[in-house]
């Protein structure tokens, strides 16, 4: 290790008492081998196979000894240097770990390969579970502030509600209102559900065949109130493809991707959906008119509740890209986006046939 180990009394204790134990191991080990020798030889003096053991025999079994109590000494304190010091500071520091510090970071310099490989999973375990806890602590704050934005709301308007001087027009108003935030509630709880079965299931449902053609018109029909009412232009162009994957899981990218395109566009805009078979790879395309995007926001665009144009952030909670980008990695696709300021974006799915 680089850097230097300091022991308290307690485990400077268990590290001599580990050491004696290990010594006393190999004479264990040592001396059974020793007295078989010294037989051996007695047998080749015996039967005349070495002539040369006399009065020697004495000193040479005591020299014999000797080397092997320092062959005992010099071994232990080999591998205790070598291993029980590295597992000893690697326990020290996995104790830190389940305490909750993750900037513990170990390094070695010895020439065991299987310590040396240890001790660098061991430091990416540290950083990866770093990251995650970062994560985690960043998800819980920016969950707790999307669900206290709808439930203010809520109880604003429920407040109001209890007015008895409300008209009736407002009345009514404040009712939509009050039924948008429960709406808008439902659904981040709903994708917040969706996406942790997504990152925390190991398997995924068997695939399901199915026209994907018809899924991604089924997708339309289902958003027809948000384009009629904004008088959105769709241009439809797909394939007629048979497909085998996850069906419901595909059902919400279609939804999310589509349903982003209208929102994005002005009155009146255009939206184009497209689907087609290239080299053995399925694409689909969804581009429109609108805002656009840029560089900037389409490098964070599928993180978690992340939202580029802040003026729509009533309309939508930051998670559906983000879920997007991980159904379409567990189904071996991808997303991608090109988009410019004021010129519209382009979606490209790709799916593979053979999923």
């Amino acid at each position: 290790m680089k850097e230097k180990t300091h022991f308290n009394d307690e485990e400077r204790k268990q590290y001599w008492k580990v050491r004696r134990h290990f010594s006393g191991l190999f004479f264990c080990i040592v001396f059974p081998f020793f007295f078989v020798f010294l037989i051996v030889l007695h047998f080749m003096q015996k039967y005349n196979i070495l002539q040369s053991l006399e009065q020697s025999t004495f000193l040479f079994s005591i020299t014999l000894g000797i080397l092997c109590l320092l062959l005992a000494f010099g071994t232990s304190f080999f591998l205790m240097n070598m291993i029980f010091r590295p597992l000893e500071t690697l326990n020290k520091a996995s104790l830190q770990v389940a305490r909750g510090d993750y900037s513990v970071r170990l390094s070695y310099d010895g020439k065991v390969e299987e310590i040396e490989n240890t001790i660098q999973n061991f430091n990416f375990m540290i950083q990866e579970l770093n990251s995650v806890e970062m994560m985690r602590n960043d998800f819980i704050a920016n969950i707790s502030h999307e669900f206290k934005t709808p439930l203010a709301s809520i109880t604003g308007y429920a407040t109001l509600l209890q007015d008895t001087d409300l008209s009736e027009e407002e009345r009514q108003a404040y009712i939509h209102k009050l039924f948008l935030n429960v709406e808008k509630l439902n659904d981040l709880t709903q994708n917040i559900l969706t996406l942790s079965r997504l990152e925390n299931q190991s398997t995924l449902p068997a695939p399901v065949f199915f026209r994907l053609d018809e899924q991604i018109r089924e997708a339309i029909v289902v958003l027809e109130p948000k384009w009629s009412k904004k008088d959105t232009v769709l241009n439809i162009d797909l394939e007629e493809i048979q497909y085998t994957g996850q069906k419901l899981l595909l059902f919400h990218v279609w939804q999310n991707v589509i349903g982003n395109a209208i929102k994005f566009t002005e009155q009146g805009g255009r939206v184009d959906v497209s689907l087609n078979r290239t080299d053995g790879k399925l694409f689909v395309q969804i581009s429109d008119d609108g805002i656009g995007m840029d560089e900037q926001t389409q490098a964070h665009i599928f993180e978690k509740f992340y939202q580029g144009d802040t003026s729509r952030r009533s309309h939508g909670n930051g998670l559906g890209l983000a879920m997007c980008k991980e159904i379409l990695k567990r189904c071996e696709g991808s997303i991608s986006v090109k988009s410019k300021p004021g010129k519209g974006s382009v979606f490209t799915i790709q799916l593979s046939e053979d999923e």
